[in-house]
């Protein structure tokens, strides 16, 4: 492990020997970005992108968004699929969970202890509900392949498979629920997230790629409703108050739906390339789409009709995840490998901080209070979590 007093004093925050090594982290760094290649499903013009990104600025070194805390290799990232890396959560700044060999763990950053909190590596148990409008497995449920996972705040713990399984645990209550939502042989389960409903209730939103999304009641896992795309859908992404979402797929569009009835309320144009992220700002106005395009675009959901807000462009990969802090000060972009980006909100998304290590980017997660940002690093060698706080 890298504490924030060894890295002061010299140490690489991922414990690289750099002095050990035939180049410096500077040379290595300029060549990863150099050489590295960024996966794209469509052909597209990059040089178009460059007159139509924003300019941005790094944040003045002395005053940094977020300084690094600690770094852990008792917790190894891990993903599966290479497009999907919505894998690491926190319920505080001291609480985070990682997806780790096909199981969830959970990262005790104040007590530096790790707990297996979901494994799915073997099989896990659920009685059928009749009530999720899915087939539930009876007894055993098989080895579920872990495409995806959330976790809410109250520690509810979620997990998608590639044959379209969820599994959510509730660690309060100790109830369990494991079904396949669809039947679709191609209905890998892209994304899930949790939002609160007007009525007050927990519900969860899964993304999959038979072209669905779908809403359940947490109490019960009953399915609320289905909405249905011309697309793949990668990502959905709800409004604070439960009436809209914005839903990303394999496709250049975004969506903008009415949860209530399906009701497409404007289409959002400009992207080049299929998208796997976004994100609502919790003013329920803002919101951003992340696309293999390697760039990121804010919304207005008053103005629409008049494109994005800004585009802003990342280093040298696709937009993977992104998460807009609790307070709405910072919005965080992430890369496939090696960039963080963490954007000033307040000044209109003018000023960045780019985080950078070298591997995989499993995810990222802000702590509720925005405090702590977690980063899930998948690599052999140096697979770990790196642990961010917020600046003063």
């Amino acid at each position: 492990d890298t504490s924030a007093a060894q890295a002061r004093a010299g140490r690489d925050v991922q414990g690289i020997p750099w002095d050990r090594l035939q180049f410096t982290r500077e040379k290595y760094r300029a060549k990863r970005v150099a050489e590295y290649k960024n996966y794209a499903n469509l052909d597209f013009d990059a040089s178009a992108l460059d007159g139509a990104c924003a300019r941005t600025r790094a944040c003045a070194k002395r005053t940094p968004f977020f300084e690094f805390a600690h770094n852990t290799r008792a917790v190894r990232s891990n993903f599966v699929h290479f497009q999907l890396r919505n894998l690491v959560w926190a319920t505080s700044k001291h609480d985070a969970y990682v997806m780790s060999e096909n199981k969830i763990v959970h990262w005790n950053a104040s007590r530096k202890r790790a707990s297996v909190v979901l494994d799915l590596d073997g099989g896990a148990s659920s009685a059928p509900n009749a009530a999720t409008g899915a087939t539930s497995t009876h007894g055993d449920f098989p080895r579920i392949q872990v495409s995806t996972t959330c976790v809410s705040k109250d520690g509810v713990v979620a997990a998608g498979g590639f044959a379209g399984e969820l599994v959510v645990l509730d660690q309060r209550s100790g109830r369990s629920d494991a079904a396949r939502i669809t039947s679709d042989d191609n209905g890998i389960t892209n994304a899930i997230e949790f939002v609160g409903a007007r009525s007050g209730a927990e519900i969860l939103v899964s993304s999959n790629n038979d072209m669905m999304t779908r809403f359940y009641d947490l109490s019960t896992m009953r399915c609320l409703g289905r909405h249905k795309y011309p697309w793949a859908v990668n990502y959905a992404s709800t409004s604070a108050d439960g009436r809209s979402t914005v839903v990303v797929g394999d496709s250049k569009e975004a969506w903008l739906v009415d949860v209530a009835t399906g009701r497409r309320i404007a289409t959002m144009e400009g992207h080049l390339d299929f998208s796997f992220a976004a994100a609502w700002h919790p003013n329920g106005i803002l919101f951003a789409t992340g696309n293999q395009d390697t760039t990121t675009k804010v919304w207005d959901a008053r103005c629409l009709g008049r494109g994005s807000l800004l585009t802003l462009r990342g280093t040298m990969g696709a937009i993977r995840s992104l998460r807009f802090t609790s307070d709405g000060r910072f919005l965080a972009a992430a890369e496939p490998a090696d960039f963080v980006h963490v954007y000033d909100v307040d000044a209109g998304f003018e000023v960045r901080q780019s985080l950078d290590h070298f591997g995989e980017t499993a995810g990222i997660g802000f702590s509720p209070d925005g405090e702590s940002l977690f980063v899930g690093v998948a690599d052999l060698t140096y697979g770990s979590v790196l642990e961010y706080s917020r600046g003063r």
